[in-house]
């Protein structure tokens, strides 16, 4: 992403409050006092602070696992399967296995989780690389496959017997620290940081980086100098289910503390529109994040003490959205210099 684009993404987030401030004045509101009680609502207090990070892990998961699979030209719309199997992977490890330290319990789930969401990945991957089937397609039936196992999983074979489809609890070995209580932020907040830290590294700083980042941009090339594009698309395919699936370790080892059934419907969609309004880039994408999970978090206190409606708040990421995504909004200042 070049400099202009950060200041493009500024802009267009400037403008979608400055319309969201025009719809509330209209409204009969103060939106002034909107945004305050919105800001406040994400940050001032642990508790309003550790909501914003806890809505913040699961976006940029996402976001990273759609960019991943983005670098080699693979448009995974199946982060949702991904994560959903991810997560109730690490349930049952998470209450079935007992006698080992935390450490080794929760390394088991996130293992399983990432292992079970690579292989998931791995069929469209497959089916995209070698059978030329539109991944698209794919992966958004795979979705709705990855949901219904999950749902059957949890009513029957891995019933918890409780009031509403969920696993057992997941024993305390296997629950990650949870910070900034009574909030239910958790230390998965430095699992996400470290994974983005290092899936840069390896974009960009590795040989496998190179040869996905090749795959991406041109595969007959890649085959040409010996890349073996095929496996490679596979490969960036699995790496990116393997994120979505410790998203839903996360939410599973520091949210819930169970799998519960349709637990996070659309998530991943958020996620994947995070990626796209940051154009893939890796830097991008925890600011762009970090800015929706601060809507969705203090929309709820806005509401609360002000009495304008959270469903305002989906309107102002809708604008935010669109006017991201206009790159014609720009233009006019690539036009001045051609001019000049």
């Amino acid at each position: 992403m070049k400099k202009n684009d950060y200041v493009n993404t500024l802009i267009s987030i400037i403008i979608s409050f400055l319309l969201g401030g025009i719809v509330i004045a209209i409204m009969g509101y103060n939106p002034l006092e909107t945004f305050s009680q919105l800001f406040q609502g994400a940050f001032v207090g642990n508790f309003n602070l550790g909501c914003t990070l806890e809505k913040f892990v699961p976006l940029v998961l996402t976001a990273l696992a759609f960019t991943v699979s983005s670098a080699v030209s693979v448009f995974n719309v199946g982060v949702e399967g991904e994560l959903y199997l991810g997560a109730i992977a690490a349930a049952w490890v998470g209450f079935s296995v007992v006698g080992v330290s935390s450490p080794v319990h929760i390394f088991l789930c996130i293992l399983l989780a990432m292992v079970v969401g690579a292989l998931w990945a791995a069929i469209p991957g497959i089916l995209k690389a070698y059978f030329k089937v539109n991944e698209v397609c794919t992966t958004i039936l795979f979705n709705s496959v990855a949901v219904l196992i999950t749902s059957y999983l949890v009513s029957y074979p891995l019933s918890g017997h409780l009031g509403v489809p969920q696993t057992p609890p997941i024993a305390d070995t296997a629950k990650l620290f949870r910070i900034l209580k009574p909030s239910r932020a958790n230390i998965g907040l430095f699992i996400a940081i470290a994974v983005i830290i290092f899936i840069y590294w390896l974009l960009f700083h590795t040989t496998i980086g190179y040869k996905l980042r090749s795959v991406g941009l041109n595969p007959n090339f890649s085959d040409y100098i010996g890349i073996d594009s095929k496996k490679t698309m596979v490969g960036g395919m699995m790496l990116s289910g393997a994120i979505g699936g410790l998203a839903g370790a996360i939410e599973v080892m520091g949210i819930y503390g169970c799998f519960l059934d349709n637990f996070s419907i659309g998530i991943a969609f958020d996620g994947m529109l995070a990626a796209l309004i940051a154009k893939n880039n890796i830097l991008m994408i925890p600011v762009v994040s970090l800015f929706l999970a601060v809507l969705k978090s203090g929309s709820l206190g806005m509401e609360r003490f002000t009495g304008v409606p959270k469903s305002l708040i989906d309107a102002i990421i809708a604008m935010f959205i669109i006017l991201a995504t206009m790159e014609g909004l720009f233009l006019f200042k690539k036009q001045r210099k051609l001019r000049a």
